[in-house]
């Protein structure tokens, strides 16, 4: 049975383009939706480009009331009735009571091989602690910011000269492999680790 996929992001959705492109043929899941915290999100039009419907809650009226914020995305959500989440450059914090009810069906893609470097600035702070090595992780979304069990992770050679764009723009090309492979294996009950890069 094909699974339903709802993509949630917050800027150019890059990530989300490369899951939508390797949702097709015989894989065994489709997007319904693409939903965004900014109406002005540059991947709601890609998503649309790609006949896949699209939703904006705009966080910035609810203020600090993220209770409500998150009834509104759950109301579109409900919409689309999808089977999986995937958070893909999704910048709000969602809440316990958000991610509980998703548990175990939200993933999420995180700059950097966690458990190092949870939250922001990741690349800064590889670079700073003197890693030589650097990547991204597909990780299951729990209430802990950047936990849950870790699904992939796809590693790079940190330079002597590379410099947090560098290193980003380095990563994307991998972020764009491991997200889509991960996800296939997660819709088919599989939760080995995929493994990608150096």
């Amino acid at each position: 049975m094909t699974q339903r996929v709802a993509i949630l992001i917050s800027g150019g959705g890059s990530n989300m383009v490369s899951l939508v492109n390797a949702m097709t043929s015989d894989h065994p899941a489709r997007p319904v939706l693409v939903l965004s915290n900014d109406p002005e999100a540059g991947g709601l039009a890609k998503a649309r480009a790609l006949n896949v419907p699209t939703f904006a809650v705009d966080h910035r009226p609810f203020g600090k009331d993220r209770a409500a914020f998150e009834a509104a995305l759950q109301d579109a959500l409900m919409l689309a009735k999808p089977d999986i989440i995937c958070l893909a450059g999704f910048m709000r914090i969602l809440t316990p009571d958000f991610t509980r009810h998703w548990a175990g069906r939200m993933l999420n893609i995180h700059p950097s091989l966690l458990p190092k470097y949870k939250g922001l600035h990741t690349h800064q702070r590889a670079i700073d602690a003197g890693d030589k090595i650097h990547g991204c992780s597909v990780h299951e979304v729990t209430a802990e910011l950047d936990g849950g069990p870790i699904l992939g992770q796809a590693r790079i050679a940190i330079q002597s000269d590379d410099t947090p764009e560098t290193l980003a723009a380095k990563l994307l090309p991998l972020e764009h492999q491991l997200y889509p492979a991960v996800l296939h294996r997660y819709v088919t009950g599989d939760r080995r680790m995929v493994t990608l890069g150096a």
